[in-house]
């Protein structure tokens, strides 16, 4: 008989401490915690839901479309044009991110990260009031501009969630809680589809309500918003406020010995200098942040081009393929959200403890080689009927895997790289590109799919490969390092063997108008 052996007492005991420091840690930070919630509900959230909001009203709205067009002018509109007014009330949400994006290196700067919040709660608002009085006022103009406001909300609102939770959190605490963005996100797209089913809201009489749901996160946080301080790290280190900032640590993380965090944030400001925020010229021209642009352009801000919504618009047809019935398609996609959910929360248990270059380097390799099978299967689909089921499984290994590596450190990793005086500008260049890579793929695509068919993943396949290589063989890891510390490791890239003196005077950490 063979038994067992015990589990070594230093082990035993590393797990304990581990536990108990967790707990610790779930009791003194709740109030951070509880201020990550609130920035959730009205910051990502309202991204995601209003990304997959739209899918179950398409048929209303473009019949509402109809009947205005026949009320105003006797006659019934063409279907090419109630196409193009359809996909002009999709694309403008892009635009909208874009002005938003945009807006997001002035308005937290000038106003503080709070105030900037409840200026696009605001927004929100007043496009939930548009969409659900455009029946009434028989105008789908006013659906076009409440679309539009929801994308200045969603662009604007992505980035400062993400500056404000950032600059809140403890630097052992910062990959876990910064990462909740894209889980809110992922919430977002869940609910959307959930609530768009025909026996909740997506009906002919409900649409306009459904299209307005998002007044309600934006009213949630507003309110509550108010309860909470300002960022500690924009009143230390933009406003010069070293008790507000010190008042604020306490309350959100509840401890007394801030020494070490306060030094650190001083370091930061004493290098000011009276000098400027960093312009968007700024960031992408000095030398001192060369890398940490290519960080924010290849793998972060170009997502979208890894090939994830790419994936969302194929599945139907790789489902109808596999024999899947047209009314189930709807539940399906609500299991690729929630696969993506599920995902990209093991992914912020992981962060803190695996790394964000070992979980986006392999993230994107992995991405690669699976999409790279998919296109074989794909070759292959009639040849043998149980083809189309792999390739229902390859689809959502691909989320699976989006999930607990890429999708997540995208949105981190930009908060860990720029320090004080260049994150507003970086953030700005982060959300352009993101928000015209999302139009281009939603206006490009189906027509990349019907010129190249399932090899068109190999675009994908490409950018996931080379993403990958440039994690894993350039980048330093972040996990654990303070933003000096993580500034040190990038000049070695930035500099070389060269000194640093200069351009010492473009490490400006604190933002000023």
């Amino acid at each position: 008989m063979t038994t067992c052996s015990p589990v070594p007492d230093s082990i035993q005991g590393a797990s304990d401490r581990e536990m108990r420091e967790a707990l610790k840690n779930m009791v003194r930070y709740w109030r951070l915690y509880l201020l990550t919630l609130v920035l959730g509900i009205g910051g990502s959230f309202q991204l995601g839901m209003q990304v997959s909001i739209m899918a179950s009203p398409a048929e209303h709205i473009q019949s509402f479309v109809n009947q205005t067009w026949l009320g105003r002018y006797k006659v019934p509109v063409d279907d090419s044009t109630n196409m193009l007014i359809w996909s002009f009330i999709v694309s403008v949400f892009s635009l909208g991110g874009w002005v938003g994006a945009i807006h997001s290196g002035s308005l937290p700067v000038t106003h503080g990260r709070k105030k900037a919040l409840l200026f696009n709660n605001i927004v929100a608002l007043v496009a939930a009031v548009l969409m659900v009085f455009s029946p009434m006022a028989k105008s789908f103009e006013m659906i076009l501009l409440g679309r539009f406001l929801y994308g200045y909300s969603a662009g604007l609102g992505w980035n400062v969630h993400l500056m404000y939770l950032g600059e809140s959190s403890p630097k052992k605490l910062r990959g876990f809680l910064t990462i909740t963005i894209t889980i809110f996100c992922s919430l977002g797209k869940v609910m959307g589809q959930i609530v768009g089913i025909k026996e909740l809201m997506g009906t002919d009489d409900m649409w306009p309500w459904l299209m307005a749901l998002s007044g309600l996160p934006a009213i949630i946080q507003f309110v509550t918003l108010l309860f909470f301080p300002e960022a500690p790290r924009y009143l230390y280190i933009d406003k010069g406020d070293t008790e507000g900032c010190k008042k604020a640590l306490q309350w959100l993380w509840q401890e007394d010995d801030l020494q070490m965090e306060m030094d650190e944030m001083g370091k930061e400001r004493a290098s000011m200098q009276g000098q400027k925020v960093k312009t968007i010229w700024d960031v992408l021209t000095s030398r001192c942040v060369r890398w940490q642009l290519l960080v924010l352009v290849i793998p972060c801000a170009g997502v979208q081009f890894c090939g994830f919504n790419a994936i969302y618009f194929y599945a139907f047809d790789i489902f109808r393929e596999a024999g899947v019935a047209e009314d189930k398609m709807h539940y399906l996609s609500i299991g690729i959200g929630a696969t993506d959910l599920i995902t990209i929360t093991l992914c912020s248990l992981f962060i803190d403890r695996v790394g964000r270059k070992i979980l986006m380097g392999y993230g994107y390799l992995l991405m690669g080689v699976i999409m790279s099978i998919l296109i074989v299967m794909l070759s292959i689909k009639d040849l043998y009927s149980w083809v189309p089921y792999v390739n229902i499984a390859l689809i959502f290994s691909v989320i699976c895997v989006y999930g607990l590596g890429p999708s997540g450190i995208a949105s981190t990793l930009p908060a860990d790289i720029f320090l004080q005086a260049w994150r507003p500008s970086a953030y700005v260049i982060s959300g352009s590109i993101n928000w015209f890579s999302l139009f281009l793929i939603g206006m490009f695509f189906p027509f990349i799919v019907d010129g190249l068919g399932q090899f068109c993943f190999l675009i994908f396949v490409a950018y996931c490969i080379f993403s990958a290589a440039f994690m894993l063989y350039f980048i330093p890891e972040t996990k654990g390092k303070s933003m000096l510390e993580i500034m040190e490791d990038f000049n070695k890239l930035n500099y070389k063997n060269k000194g640093t003196d200069t351009e010492k005077a473009d490490f400006v950490m604190a933002t000023k108008f």
